[in-house]
């Protein structure tokens, strides 16, 4: 039972109260960077001390159903946001790779290296650690996932974000469910947001343009 309730509080601090508090426009960006940086080293200290987790390739890595499944839900995505650009603000539409390929290659690698891995080590990694075995019921332990994931994106003050991280966060949440590898999902979840970056819809995701 303590566990629980010490789960249970550690749940909304991590992913509640900090995203919650990253909306409130007169705290001071200092106090807001601490928050998160506390909350990762958090992350990480829990992983390899409590849970003892060995951050390892595993081996039985099913690549060839990855890319496949990766590739289908991709050209997708690339038809939707396309059209959604090219509707929406023409002039956007892959303006930063156009126009500004040095920084494309730049925000690409730093996005995938600082933003990815440790967003997928903290909600996919550590929630499917630590809640996984709360809750029986599977469908809805991944649409918990997907609410948290999108909760972590309120900065942004934008509905479109909101939508757009859910979704996200049910694709990345059904890859670790099935593969149970931070690093497969990590590679999807940089795929379809240095794609989003790419087609001109960065601005809205914080990326520079």
């Amino acid at each position: 039972m303590k566990t629980i309730v010490y789960k249970g509080i550690e749940f909304f601090l991590v992913f509640v109260l900090a995203p919650v508090s990253f909306t409130i426009s007169y705290l001071p960006i200092m106090i807001k960077m601490i928050i998160g940086l506390l909350g990762f080293f958090y992350v990480v200290f829990i992983l390899i001390k409590v849970e003892k987790l060995k951050f390892q390739i595993f081996s039985n890595l099913r690549w060839k159903r990855f890319w496949k499944t990766t590739l289908i839900k991709f050209v997708v995505i690339v038809g939707v946001t396309t059209v959604f650009v090219w509707i929406t603000n023409k002039e956007l539409l892959f303006n930063v790779l156009v126009n500004k390929p040095k920084m494309w290659v730049g925000i690409v690698f730093i996005y995938s290296l600082l933003s990815v891995y440790p967003q997928e080590l903290v909600y996919r990694t550590f929630f499917f650690q630590r809640y996984q075995c709360l809750i029986k019921n599977d469908k809805f332990f991944l649409f918990l996932n997907a609410i948290m994931f999108s909760l972590g994106h309120l900065f942004f003050k934008n509905t479109l974000v909101i939508v757009l991280t859910f979704l996200g966060g049910v694709l990345f949440a059904s890859t670790f469910y099935r593969t149970n590898s931070t690093l497969l999902v990590s590679i999807e979840h940089a795929i379809y947001g240095c794609w989003l970056f790419t087609v001109g819809m960065g601005n809205m995701l914080g990326f520079p343009s």
